[in-house]
């Protein structure tokens, strides 16, 4: 196994670009799109709320539209993001830094996820708590996508692991590694997409949009010490599964 000081290296070497500068382009313009979309949302459920509404982002009776969406919109958006690498060679494994071989590295990988996932529910604790001090969060509530009955559950459980997957691939393989190569500071480039990242849940309010950021940039450090997505795909499916819908089964 490499020492500390190799992984270190390694993760901080520099990089080439995975796709040109014109689909990077194109990519941040996706972005700042569905940020702006984001934002928008949030701001007509919260002139809503003051109008009398129930103050959720969305009505539970749209809750399944808004999963078929989410599939939808992370599946293209990963294309995309493989298109502008395979137009330069490169292929899947450069945005994922390869998949499991062995049962071994399914095992090292769990056994990695496992803590991080601790360690990422605490942060997010922690970040909550600090923005709680600054007074109550004003933003519409998103508990109206959450799922409730077993079909709901069985589509937000797919929403998950497809957000696991993608969202992953699209901000840790693809954006991560575009910052890197652009700025060569893997710092820059874990602070940058995590920066992104909290952004492009725009839709939850700001204070959400920070608790996220800080989540995304615990994401991208263990993307770059790990230079691949497995433990961070595990890590983010699980979390958007018991956050989403098996931590309110367990604790009502």
């Amino acid at each position: 196994m490499p020492s500390i000081r190799e992984q270190f290296a390694a993760a901080t070497a520099p990089q080439k670009q995975l796709a040109s500068w014109w689909h990077f382009a194109g990519y941040l313009a996706i972005m700042a799109i569905l940020i702006r979309a984001g934002f928008i949302s949030q701001r007509i459920a919260s002139s809503s709320a003051s109008a009398g509404s129930s103050g959720q982002l969305i009505d539970h009776a749209q809750a399944i539209r808004s999963y078929f969406i989410s599939i939808a919109a992370n599946i293209l958006i990963t294309y995309y993001c493989w298109v502008g690498v395979h137009w330069r060679g490169g292929t899947l494994t450069d945005l994922t830094g390869g998949r499991w071989k062995t049962w071994k590295s399914v095992a090292v990988d769990v056994a990695i996820a496992i803590p991080f996932w601790l360690v990422w529910e605490a942060a997010a604790w922690a970040v909550v708590s600090l923005l709680a001090l600054l007074g109550p969060d004003e933003a519409s509530s998103v508990a109206g996508m959450l799922p409730k009955s077993p079909l709901e559950v069985l589509l937000w459980i797919a929403v998950s692991v497809v957000a696991g997957l993608c969202e992953e691939i699209q901000s840790r393989g693809y954006l991560q590694k575009q910052l890197h190569a652009l700025s060569g500071s893997i710092v820059v480039a874990v602070l940058v997409q995590g920066a992104i990242f909290g952004l492009m849940h725009s839709y939850q309010g700001w204070k959400k949009i920070i608790v996220i950021a800080v989540l995304g940039v615990l994401y991208g450090t263990l993307a770059a010490w790990r230079r691949n997505l497995r433990a961070n795909m595990l890590a983010h499916a699980w979390s958007d599964v018991w956050n989403g819908w098996l931590r309110m089964l367990i604790w009502p």
